[in-house]
């Protein structure tokens, strides 16, 4: 039985092999890539958004799932191993640079907190394919912004916060900025543990400089203000990013949306600082996860709050590192950490 939040198709059994020589190695080469009988299969537009709650993905064989505009394979061997198979949409350069970034960041980087990679689509075919663990219970923004799901608890959201800090302070420690942090790219398996995903757009940072050049990238709504401005990236670009995910956590709101009935465009950042700054934090949070009923969600809802405003700073150097926030979650967990303490 899977469990998933995307609709299922059945597609040639002819793909089975393919991954069965991808995942005997940690990135082998998909020697027997069966792109036909994916690509004519594929689902359209219509399937994108929509939820399935469960079933048999059948004899083994491969499936077709959507999320958040690009699709996913997801199979099944017969041993009862399941894996995530990402299509990149055509052979531009820019598809091309990304396909090749993932496999080189994921080749070298193995950590509990970050997805794996078992293997990719050989060089002989014209389509690009990557194969990951399948992560089964979807992305923190299905959680926190699909209505038909049920809501995370506090401690829940607390623990996706602590373990998504933790795979960004290894990242960080390896020397790799990740560029796009937000919601969608953090997956849930299913004990709820985090797994950080989508490396395509990931850049190095060697010991030695400050911040890499480089065009703007990622998410607008995530994005470091002043690496959108300069076009200068660091650590710290990410911990803003997180910060704002932080700000979901605590919400539920997405990181951007139109106000009603004026359609004006509103960022979450900027209306989580205008809450801290007048005092009026109860206005931000999500009353559902036990702000107003509960004394210790209070007080840790509050400290994560004023983390997370820490983290959104300008200049990037009032932000902490991603090793400071992860060690001041761990404090805020443990009741070691309180609100008056994070400096």
């Amino acid at each position: 039985m899977l469990h998933s939040f995307f609709p299922e198709v059945q597609v040639s059994r002819q793909f089975r092999p393919c991954i069965q020589a991808i995942t005997t190695s940690n990135v082998a080469v998909a020697a027997h890539m069966e792109t036909e009988a994916i690509t004519e299969h594929w689902f359209g537009e219509e399937a994108e958004g929509s939820d399935w709650s469960g079933g048999q993905c059948g004899h083994g064989d491969v499936c077709i799932i959507c999320s958040f505009g690009l699709p996913l394979i997801l199979g099944k061997l017969q041993d009862g191993l399941e894996v995530a198979i990402k299509r990149f949409h055509n052979m531009r350069e820019n598809s091309l640079k990304q396909f090749m970034n993932e496999i080189e960041i994921l080749r070298l980087l193995h950590h509990r907190n970050l997805v794996s990679l078992y293997g990719r689509s050989s060089d002989e075919h014209n389509e690009l394919f990557l194969v990951y663990e399948y992560v089964p219970n979807g992305t923190v923004s299905r959680h926190i912004h699909g209505g038909k799901i049920e809501k995370l608890p506090w401690l829940t959201r607390l623990n996706i916060a602590i373990e998504t800090a933790t795979a960004l302070a290894y990242l960080h420690d390896s020397g790799i900025i990740h560029r796009d942090v937000k919601g969608s790219n953090i997956l849930l398996d299913e004990n709820f543990s985090v797994k950080v995903a989508d490396f395509g757009l990931s850049r190095s940072q060697p010991d030695y400089v400050t911040h890499v050049s480089t065009a703007p990238a990622g998410t607008n709504a995530y994005m470091d203000p002043e690496y959108f401005q300069t076009g200068r990236v660091s650590y710290r670009s990410d911990v803003y990013s997180f910060g704002v995910v932080l700000f979901e956590l605590i919400s539920s709101k997405p990181a951007f949306w139109r106000d009603v009935p004026h359609g004006e465009a509103v960022g979450l950042a900027k209306f989580a600082i205008i809450k801290l700054l007048n005092n009026t934090l109860k206005e931000l949070v999500d009353p559902d996860i036990g702000y107003d009923s509960d004394k210790d969600v209070t007080e840790m809802v509050t400290a994560v709050a004023e983390l997370a405003f820490q983290c959104i700073q300008c200049p990037k150097e009032l932000r902490p590192s991603m090793k400071q926030v992860l060690e001041t979650l761990e404090g805020i967990k443990k009741g070691t950490w309180g609100f008056n303490q994070i400096t």
